[in-house]
């Protein structure tokens, strides 16, 4: 007969296999030997192990007078089985019985605390009864307060613990490592994973399953690659959670190929491992990949769970799959499984992202409980496929049914997505005001909604004004208002923002830099952009495809096609945004035939074309007036391209008909348009009839622009230009007394030139600058000049009703040419003049600037409202040949010869004087590297050059090299005016 020492350890390795059957029978044994009085608390252990809760209580309500051990069996029996209210009760009935707790009770009480206010009286009652010194008592008040959110508190006790002798086991530093994991403290967490490896502690299972999901969390993959290593050393990598930790970790961080490795190797993959693999694979877009590994879990015997298959969902709607979906959804439906949340997310997200937006409804409304992750879907679902105001309904009855303090920032970020593409500002305030009442006015993601919902509703100075009072230290929020600036035509307000940002010790990102050179493009502040070009260079930022792409686009914006082509060609890829930028710059700089020769070369690397590509190419031909090429093109978009034309496409090819004459065929391609005509199709039509003194055409197209843009003065001024060069005085005087009835007034010509850091600004005959004298001096001295050389006002472009000495003087004084006189009395002999119009520039000015470029040997930059002028000095050959062609910006109608705005190139012969400065120098050596029109070696290797490049390539690669130096060129001589201007610097 067994004797009672033997019956304690008995039952506890009962209770510990849960050997229910055996257990019962030692009962019956011990209730018929009389034993049973001194083995109650034994009995009771064992059936609180087994998870019998109400068996136990029979057990304690026999014991007379049941001790703390009794209590303390009673109170882990009903929380080991989810019923925390009658074990939070039984130790009530414990204390009130003076019963005195115990280092086991406590623990088990704490994991049972509703609320931290009951936590913190029993942390109370520990450290009156001295238990709050024990190591299990300690723990279980980490994850006590840990689980509460109040990662402080737990920190404390977790030091306090480990001190004065105090004892710290693997539970210890768990508890921590995972208090500070769930709540998101993830760094922390890894420093306390180094603490315990440097305090000799030996990690477990568990502790490495903790530092890699805090690794997860981090997003630091290279941490998270020296655990691994530290796991297969321990030889923990065959069990089971660090595995699967390690896959959820190497799937998360887009390290697919590593988490196929550490997932071949489990010795028994469970379904935990196959749904983080699987998950991973949906995260990243290995949408194919998933579905894969569904079937090979299939195979393997493994049976998807609701998670399993609600992730598929979402693979399905990435690959396309959206047959298989609906099989799922059918073998959901029969196994009664399509009420579940997980598959109810599932589905609503398939349905929304193939755009079957009523069956998305439809599984949305089946739902019998609809939580907030099921809202969430729905409404992004709506907001992604377009159905703004549906996802704004969706918004309001959410509220209504009480689920306000519940919105996280995924629901405010599809609920803004809809009020930008709405402009609905109204809406954009209410989830502002909801937004801080909910304490989310903290979350970056929900800030930078704001910022781009206010500024594209026309409300910058909100946008500004949120940034300014909740984020103005944090990167993201930084880039955001730049862009925002940077896109509102506020480049200024862009540059200064910037300033400060670095000032505050932030360091930009390259989409903060990209930005900027949107700013910089916007301002034509060419001079900006190579600042902002060099912090590219410092920051290595030079292979980000954005910014090489904001660099080329800004190079071309600011007149300088010589540094886009360099930069175009050292982009380590080109995409078609890459290939558009530069044909765009390319017929911008009236560079057609080198913008159709690059297009070609584009199509030979096989990057289609999109829309704006077309759009570019449409302009080169223009440009270059090749009408019959252009076309080609609009005809063939579809069938060639699978292109549909817009109405940008169109007026294109209506300007360029309008420019070579062929009014018929452009009012023909007018009526033949599949919708309405723009206000951009009937200006290129008012602008050609003017040319080519079509009267009635050109009142046909007024009508429709007033109509379209009444409040519009170019229009009214046009349409005047137009009248006087047919000759019809009278119907000037009409157009005239219109205007002043309407209270349009005309815009008047400016133009604009930066000097030392400030902007100086000239109109027609302006006489209020400080330097007046000088100027108007300068302007003397060129006229004399231009006339010796063979100069010829043409008086034709001024339309007013004077003599021709009178006109000759007002075409002198042009806004432009002003600009142009500041900058030579301004600035040192041989630097680059570059001038902004906010106008087009008029033939005779663009004529007499040739003049003025060969006479002072300096290159003229004009930017005027639809391209670039660029006069580099040139030889007497060539000015002669410019002169021939001074109709500039038209050619004759039916002729087809190529009209630019770009005057010709000097032959080599004609270099640059040696005593230009050598910023000066350096620039204009770039002119003479080799053309991005020539051809090249197909690109077949990686990096920024790749392998099997021709002479010319590797010409134009030490260009490249040795031209990025030379970006700092004059940059430190005006570093220190900046930074005391609080400008951009290069620091």
């Amino acid at each position: 007969m067994r004797t009672q020492e033997t019956i304690g350890p008995l039952l506890a390795r009962y209770g510990a296999s849960r050997s229910l059957l055996a257990g019962a029978h030692l009962h019956s044994h011990l209730l018929k030997s009389g034993l049973l009085a001194a083995c109650r608390n034994h009995l009771l252990s064992f059936y609180a192990r087994c998870r019998l809760p109400h068996a136990a209580r029979a057990v304690f309500d026999e014991i007379p007078d049941p001790c703390h051990v009794s209590w303390s069996s009673l109170v882990t029996a009903y929380s080991n089985n989810s019923m925390p209210r009658e074990a939070l009760g039984a130790f009530r009935a414990m204390r009130g019985r003076g019963v005195r707790c115990n280092e086991f009770a406590l623990p088990v009480v704490l994991k049972c605390a509703p609320d931290a206010r009951l936590g913190a009286q029993v942390h109370a009652l520990a450290m009156a009864t001295a238990l709050a010194g024990d190591v299990f008592v300690a723990n279980a008040l980490v994850a006590m307060y840990g689980g509460f959110g109040m990662v402080d508190e737990a920190r404390r006790m977790f030091d306090e613990s480990g001190g004065a002798g105090g004892e710290r086991n693997a539970v210890s530093w768990n508890g921590m490592m995972s208090a500070y994991v769930k709540n998101d403290w993830c760094g922390e967490a890894i420093g306390v994973f180094c603490e315990m490896v440097w305090s000799g502690a030996r990690p477990n299972e568990f502790g490495f399953s903790c530092v890699v999901n805090a690794c997860t969390g981090a997003r630091d993959l290279e941490t998270g690659r020296q655990v691994h290593a530290m796991v297969v050393r321990t030889g923990y990598d065959e069990d089971v959670f660090t595995a699967n930790a390690l896959v959820d970790m190497y799937s998360k961080l887009g390290d697919i190929d590593m988490a196929a490795v550490v997932f071949k190797k489990m010795p028994a993959a469970d379904v935990v491992s196959w749904n983080a693999f699987i998950s991973g694979c949906v995260i990243h877009g290995h949408d194919h990949r998933a579905l894969e590994l569904l079937i090979q879990m299939k195979s393997s015997g493994l049976v998807p769970n609701v998670y399993t298959l609600s992730t598929i969902l979402k693979a399905c709607a990435g690959a396309g799959a959206f047959n298989l979906g609906r099989q799922i959804h059918g073998f959901m439906i029969k196994a009664n499984a399509d009420s579940d949340e997980f598959i109810g997310v599932g589905l609503v997200d398939m349905y929304a992202k193939d755009g079957f937006l009523d069956d998305a409804r439809k599984v949305f409304d089946f739902m019998p409980k609809r939580d907030l992750i099921l809202w969430n879907a729905l409404i992004s679902g709506c907001s992604h496929g377009g159905q703004h105001g549906e996802a704004l309904s969706l918004f309001r009855r959410m509220r209504m049914e009480g689920l306000d303090l519940d919105v996280n920032r995924t629901t405010l970020a599809a609920v803004l997505k809809s009020t930008v593409s709405l402009e609905a500002i109204s809406h954009t305030r209410q989830v502002h005001a909801l937004a801080e009442k909910i304490g989310l006015l903290s979350d970056s993601h929900v800030i930078n909604g704001l910022i781009d919902s206010y500024w594209k509703c026309d409300c910058l100075n909100d946008a500004i004004r949120i940034f300014e009072q909740r984020c103005s230290d944090d990167i993201i929020s930084s880039t955001s208002i730049i862009t925002a600036l940077s896109q509102s035509d506020h480049g200024e307000d862009a540059i200064k923002l910037f300033v400060q940002m670095l000032r505050k010790g932030l360091d930009p990102d390259s989409f903060v830099l990209s930005s900027l050179l949107n700013a910089c493009a916007s301002l034509s502040a060419y001079e900006q952009g190579k600042q902002v070009h060099a912090h590219l260079i410092k920051r290595q930022f030079t292979s980000d495809v954005f910014a090489g792409n904001a660099l080329v686009y800004t190079y071309a914006k600011c007149g300088s096609i010589e540094d886009a082509d360099m930069a175009f060609s050292g982009l380590p890829e080109r995409g078609v945004v890459s290939w558009s930028a530069m044909i765009g710059g390319l017929a911008q700089h009236g560079h057609g035939k080198r913008a159709l020769e690059l297009f070609q070369r584009m199509l030979d690397e096989g990057v289609a074309p999109n829309h704006i590509t077309l759009t570019s190419v449409l302009s080169a031909c223009n440009h270059a007036g090749i009408v019959d090429e252009a076309k080609k093109f609009f005809e063939s978009m579809k069938e060639m391209f699978g292109i549909d034309r817009t109405e940008e496409h169109y007026a294109c090819m209506i300007d360029l008909l309008g420019r070579a004459g062929k009014l018929e065929d452009a009012m023909e391609l007018v009526n033949n348009m599949p919708f309405q005509a723009n206000a951009k199709v009937w200006g290129a039509l008012l602008g050609a009839s003017r040319v080519h003194r079509d009267p009635e055409l050109g009142r046909l197209a007024a009508e429709k622009l007033f109509t379209l843009e009444p409040e519009k003065s170019g229009t009214h001024v046009l349409l005047a230009n137009t009248y006087a060069s047919a000759g019809m005085w009278d119907e000037v005087a009409k157009v005239r007394k219109l205007m002043k009835v309407s209270n349009v007034k005309k815009e008047p010509a400016m133009s604009w030139v930066e000097m030392k850091d400030k902007v100086h600004t000239f109109i027609v005959g302006d006489k209020s600058h400080p330097r007046t004298r000088e100027i108007y001096g300068k302007l003397d001295e060129l006229g004399d000049l231009m006339n010796k050389a063979g100069y010829v006002p043409n008086v034709e472009v001024d339309l007013h009703d004077l003599d021709k000495s009178e006109k000759e003087l007002l075409l002198s004084h042009h806004s432009e040419r002003l600009a142009v006189a500041f900058a030579l009395i301004s600035t040192p002999a041989g630097a680059p003049i570059r001038v902004k119009k906010n106008l087009r520039i008029c033939r005779d000015c663009h004529a007499a600037f040739k003049f003025i470029s060969k006479i002072v040997s300096r290159e003229i930059i004009i930017r005027d409202i639809n391209r670039y002028a660029i006069f580099p000095f040139a030889s007497d050959s060539a000015i002669s040949g410019a002169i021939a062609d001074s109709r500039y910006p038209l050619h004759a109608a039916g002729r087809g010869a190529p009209s630019s705005s770009v005057g010709r190139r000097a032959p080599r012969s004609c270099a640059p004087p040696l005593q230009v400065r050598p910023a000066v120098a350096a620039r204009r050596a770039l002119a003479r590297r080799p053309s991005i029109a020539e051809g090249e070696k197909e690109r077949t290797g990686t990096g920024p050059w790749g392998r099997g490049r021709g002479k010319k390539e590797e010409k134009k690669k030490k260009n490249y090299d040795a031209w990025v130096p030379r970006l700092i060129v004059g940059i430190e001589e005006r570093y220190r005016g900046w930074m005391s201007a609080g400008k951009l610097s290069i620091e």
